[in-house]
């Protein structure tokens, strides 16, 4: 039987299920990618296709010999191009709400312990490292530092970071109510950093931030203060109350830490 030409003209439920289900997955996609450079890859796959669409119209053969090749294979260089994205999204897949019985959180004992001890280190200017395990897992960054597996304390944070400690020049990851690891190597942000005070763990810090949705504390030598990296952007000069709310918001964005200073990077 031929389709119906007419069909649309009287919808069903099923439809407008489907076009709110497909509009709600678009809104989660662009909510998901806003902030990061996914997003800007997103926009220029967008004008590719433009060009395509144009050089179709103008009967460009070559032109659209050429992106039409580029659209076939290049599948797979999406795969490679936006594999953290993709495994973050994974991992949020698997924290929804549904599942998050199964997956535990540092309670509010662990985030005082925590924020207690990069106070103590800003005051006594201790360099520190500290990331703090979200969505996105952090297994691959704690396999090339040591292995700890010790119960969060403040005064366990601050001898890792107090030198002459073997671990002090890495990160520390934290996992739950558990220290996971030690001396982890980071990549670096690619960003220009305007001010000189900002270190190699700024840079750190600010490189997993791109790469994850992790909480990234720095605790500056030079001038003392607690930093936080998250998605790409630094928040200094934080306090004992900032450290807290941000650990134990699930949900963070600028508002939790009002009164932190944004040092935008580009």
């Amino acid at each position: 039987m031929p389709p119906d030409p007419f069909k649309l003209l009287s919808p069903t439920w099923r439809d407008g299920l489907e076009i709110l289900l497909v509009a709600y997955l678009l809104y989660r996609l662009l909510k998901f990618l806003a902030g990061t450079r996914a997003l800007q890859i997103v926009f220029g796959l967008l004008v590719l296709v433009a060009v395509w669409l144009v050089a179709s119209y103008l009967k460009f053969t070559m032109v659209t010999y050429i992106l039409s090749a580029l659209f076939t294979y290049g599948i797979f260089a999406i795969a490679v191009v936006f594999q953290p994205e993709l495994r973050l999204a994974l991992a949020r897949l698997g924290r929804a709400r549904p599942f998050r019985l199964l997956v535990g959180g540092a309670g509010a004992a662990v985030a005082e312990e925590i924020a207690e001890a990069l106070v103590r280190m800003a005051r006594g200017r201790t360099g520190a490292l500290l990331l703090v395990e979200r969505d996105a897992s952090l297994a691959e960054y704690a396999a090339t530092g040591t292995p700890i597996e010790a119960a969060i304390t403040s005064e366990l944070l601050q001898t890792i970071f107090t030198p002459p400690s073997p671990l002090h020049d890495g990160a520390v990851i934290l996992r739950g109510e558990r220290l996971a690891a030690a001396g982890a190597i980071l990549p670096l942000t690619q960003a220009t950093l305007s001010d000189r005070t900002l270190g190699t763990r700024h840079r750190a810090a600010l490189g997993i931030s791109e790469e994850t949705d992790a909480l990234a504390f720095v605790v500056s030598e030079e001038t003392g203060q607690i930093a936080l990296a998250l998605r790409g952007r630094l928040y200094r000069d934080l306090d004992h109350d900032q450290v807290r709310k941000a650990l134990a918001s699930s949900k963070l964005d600028a508002g939790v830490l009002a009164g932190g200073t944004p040092a935008p990077t580009p």
